[in-house]
């Protein structure tokens, strides 16, 4: 496994840059789970992978939903929050089958709420997002080969 890079943003913009570097890299069927605080940027690092990968519609965050789905790109994307399946009867595998599935590239916020459910998916990536005050953020990227 390759050193985790820490950089540091300044802006909404640099963290979108950032995801839009990682998301050059991603192919069909990678996940790449996103941990961090609210208000530490995670929407905001998906939106600028979202936008390299060629999502041109509103990406906003799935907290009061399980998934938003953002199929207008050449590559359909998943924005997955763990957090409201926290609690949830673990047993039901198809609760995010579509959302993980190997035609689709998946970003995972709060992966740690339940991780059991992301059993054999391939992870690209663990980003970790840290609210440094203002508009600045550290933000840890593990690529995992």
């Amino acid at each position: 496994m390759r050193a985790a890079e820490r950089s540091e943003t300044h802006s909404a913009e640099e963290t979108e840059q950032l995801a839009a570097r990682l998301a050059a890299q991603l192919r069909r069927g990678d996940v790449v789970l996103l941990s961090g605080e609210l208000g530490s940027g995670k929407t905001t690092f998906v939106r600028g992978a979202c936008r390299a990968l060629g999502v041109r519609g509103p990406v906003t965050s799935p907290t009061f939903t399980l998934a938003r789905r953002y199929d207008d790109g050449p590559v359909p994307v998943s924005h997955v929050d763990l957090y409201r399946l926290a609690g949830v009867d673990g047993d039901d595998p198809s609760l995010l089958e579509e959302e993980l599935g190997p035609e689709r590239i998946a970003f995972v916020e709060w992966p740690e709420a339940d991780e059991s459910r992301l059993r054999g998916v391939r992870v690209a990536a663990r980003v970790r997002l840290e609210h440094l005050g203002g508009d600045r953020r550290a933000v840890t990227i593990e690529r995992v080969p």
